[in-house]
């Protein structure tokens, strides 16, 4: 039986000026993939701080598991993984004893410890090195090691923040392939922030969070709606008067972007041939693509996710504060 294994409502964070997380609510259902969409300093990592009782919010409340995140920290932390984006492994230690400590710190029994390490391990490629110490590993191998940390204990709830930055195409799908087994066979919940869009599209969900705000909140799909249609692109000497004649003859609003003309239709590979034997303005170039995320962020936000950075200071204020 589904239900709601996380719920948030109004949750707030605050670090001096800046507001990170803005009276947000949401709820996630037991076994769905939901994601957080946003650029750096959108608030996702923060979010997941709370959520994992990392990190009090200044107002608002969360629960996981049923567990309240303020009241009953020490059961919601036995109720989640987390991977999170900065490293948080014992560089003194093996691969292995890293992983041993985790699942002892968890209650997992050790015979089972022990028929889950070769393959936590072989998904990341790291079986050979499990006796090798830490500190002699790459950033990408640490990474790696850090993700199969979080899921040998099976944990109900799985916070993955920016979970495969760093690593070549190839792991990152042998991790995809791994996690989405993990929620179909043990029917684990994940939460995951990215500002990659090609790893939100494995999300049942995804929440687009801008400047602490949730702006939207849907399936994949439902969100591309919003964009309105077919994207066509189009380059010509005088785009003013290109916009001014399609709006004229089609009844349709086009917008100058990027020195481009963009507009949003139905049924693209049909409008297009109209497009070319109506216009008495010459068209240079023309691109017909279907909506993606990363439009949805510029539709709702006027900016797109890539672009957008949080400036070094704000970062900073934020991991410091989470130190303490």
């Amino acid at each position: 039986m589904d239900y709601n294994i996380i719920e948030v409502k109004n949750l707030t964070k605050k670090f001096g000026q800046l507001t990170a997380v803005d009276n947000i609510s949401f709820v996630v259902s037991k076994g769905e993939i939901f994601g957080f969409l946003g650029p750096n300093g959108a608030g996702k990592s923060t979010t997941i701080s709370m959520l994992a009782a990392l990190l009090k919010p200044d107002s608002g409340q969360a629960a996981i598991n049923g567990f309240d995140v303020n009241k009953e920290r020490n059961q919601v932390r036995k109720s989640i993984g987390l991977v999170f984006q900065d490293s948080s492994l014992d560089d003194k230690l093996t691969a292995e004893e890293n992983l041993y400590f985790h699942a002892d710190l968890y209650g997992v029994d050790k015979k089972v410890f022990r028929e889950r390490l070769p393959e936590v391990l072989r998904l990341v490629d790291l079986w050979d090195r499990r006796g090798h110490i830490v500190k002699t590993f790459s950033g990408g191998m640490k990474r790696r090691l850090e993700i199969a940390r979080g899921l040998i204990h099976y944990p109900k709830v799985m916070f993955l923040d920016e979970p495969t930055i760093g690593l070549d195409p190839q792991t990152r799908f042998n991790i995809w392939e791994y996690i989405l087994k993990l929620k179909k066979e043990k029917d684990m919940t994940i939460f995951m922030t990215t500002h990659y869009l090609n790893e939100a599209e494995y999300c049942d969900r995804i929440a687009i969070i801008d400047q602490g705000k949730i702006v939207a909140l849907d399936t994949p799909a439902n969100l591309k709606k919003m964009v309105g249609g077919d994207i066509i692109t189009m380059a010509a000497a005088n785009l003013e008067k290109l916009r001014r004649e399609i709006e004229n003859k089609f009844g349709l609003a086009a917008k100058i972007q990027d020195d481009k003309l963009k507009l949003e239709v139905s049924d693209g590979d049909k409008f297009l041939p109209k497009l070319f034997n109506e216009l008495e303005e010459k068209i240079e170039s023309v691109e017909l693509r279907k909506p993606t995320l990363d439009d949805v962020f510029l539709n709702l936000t006027g900016k797109k996710i890539r672009e957008e950075d949080a400036s070094a200071k704000d970062l900073m204020r934020q991991r410091m504060a989470m130190r303490h």
